[in-house]
């Protein structure tokens, strides 16, 4: 077995201490191995989903402004999983472990009323990172798709992260489409050596059909004394008129209100996740995420740190060859379900609704991230999944996953004391 550097107290003080005095982004920095991750970010799109029956609700909404408030509750009923189930499994926040181009997490739930919902999950861009996921219900005509990526930042003993990228849902029996944008975070808890996620800013939900949600959220305050709060609001697009308004611990619990009356609450503990369905390890594609990071994983739950270390760059080594080569025969990596455009009329409509109503309210208008920074506009390409399904693409595929496989087999063996934060070239 490999060696494990000190305990994790001791390396974790050695750390803190290293980088009480650092500024500045954090490709530069690194963190003991124990902080790591078995878990790629390509696996954090399924959070938007462990509850299929409140994502399909919108969907039996006859009603603009119900139908409107059930995306609301939906979307704030994922927080809790897209940023603290993961703390609370391991005791504190993980660094995770950054995908390679090309690698994917498939998957399906399968719950008593919603039925099935499918899960696409593929990292679309190395240099910058970018994730792109599609979810959708057949049964119920919902679908999600979105793209995101995370320029991360070190100032005064806090990790502060910015997301790039959207969200969109989209109801077929409506022809109805809302755009969801991402929130900033920041890590509180470095100093004790747990971390955890506190979401901050502003984020938006805009319907197609006219209404807009806005979430503001905060964080442990002198007046809340709790940790991971949020105040929303929906409205009708133009007016000043509160429909409704939500509050409390996205962790938590929440209740929706209309004027002063309660009308409806949220409480994770009364509503479990389910469980996602995912292949076999054996019978995965190699570039499903699992099965592409299986010895990692292994060397993290020993913890062998070493070895962590050793598996981890045979994978990272074997990618900046891949990339290399790409460069030198003009070949660039194709992505197997998704594709990059300049332009998305549907969010573009949206954002020009939104920003009508926030700037007449007085509230900065929202506006899309550069393309530049997550390589274009990401969309689900439903051509590519078809023919991904039919066997159309086989040859293809089997020749993608070859390069990657002799890649792998071929790369050396970097040994690094500490885990980058931040992949860098």
């Amino acid at each position: 077995m490999g060696r494990k550097k000190g305990t994790a107290k001791s390396t974790w003080a050695s750390f803190l201490k290293s980088i009480a005095s650092f500024n500045g982004d954090l490709a530069s920095m690194t963190a003991p191995p124990f902080i790591l991750s078995k878990t790629s970010l390509v696996e954090y799109s399924a959070y938007w989903t462990e509850h299929p029956e409140l994502f399909v609700a919108p969907a039996k909404e006859q009603d603009p402004e119900k139908r409107a408030l059930a995306v609301l509750k939906w979307f704030l009923s994922t927080l809790k999983q897209q940023y603290s189930s993961r703390s609370e499994k391991l005791g504190s926040e993980k660094k995770p472990l950054n995908p390679f181009l090309g690698e994917l997490f498939l998957g399906h739930w399968e719950h008593e009323t919603a039925g099935t919902t499918e899960l696409v999950s593929e990292q679309v861009s190395h240099h910058p990172p970018v994730t792109a996921y599609s979810i959708f219900n057949k049964k119920h005509g919902v679908k999600l798709q979105g793209y995101n990526g995370q320029k991360a930042s070190f100032a005064s003993m806090t990790i502060t992260v910015k997301q790039v990228g959207l969200a969109t849902l989209h109801i077929d029996a409506f022809d109805e489409d809302y755009l969801i944008t991402l929130p900033a975070l920041h890590i509180e808890g470095l100093v004790y050596g747990t971390p955890y996620v506190e979401l901050e800013r502003s984020t938006i939900i805009q319907s197609s059909s006219g209404y807009l949600a806005k979430i503001e959220y905060a964080g442990k305050g002198w007046l809340s004394g709790k940790k991971n709060c949020f105040t929303a609001t929906l409205q009708k697009t133009g007016s000043k008129e509160i429909l409704y308004t939500v509050s409390g611990q996205w962790i938590d619990t929440f209740t929706i209100k209309k004027g002063k009356t309660e009308v409806d609450s949220f409480s994770h503990k009364d509503h479990p996740t389910t469980p996602l369905n995912i292949s076999l390890l054996e019978n995965q594609d190699p570039l499903e995420s699992r099965r592409a990071w299986a010895k990692v994983a292994a060397a993290i739950d020993e913890g062998d740190y070493e070895k962590t270390g050793l598996e981890k760059s045979k994978i990272e080594n074997a990618q900046r060859e891949l990339r290399k080569k790409e460069k030198e025969d003009g070949s660039p990596w194709e992505q197997r379900y998704f594709t990059s455009k300049e332009r998305n009329d549907t969010v573009d409509k949206l954002l020009e609704v939104a920003a009508k109503h926030m700037v007449a309210s007085g509230v900065s208008a929202v506006t899309l991230d550069d393309p530049s920074k997550t390589n274009g506009l990401w969309v689900f390409d439903e051509q590519k999944y078809e023919d991904v399904k039919s066997g159309k693409r086989d040859e293809v595929l089997k020749a993608a996953v070859k390069s990657v496989e002799e890649a792998t087999a071929k790369a050396p063996v970097t040994i690094a004391q500490e885990i980058p934060l931040v992949d860098r070239e």
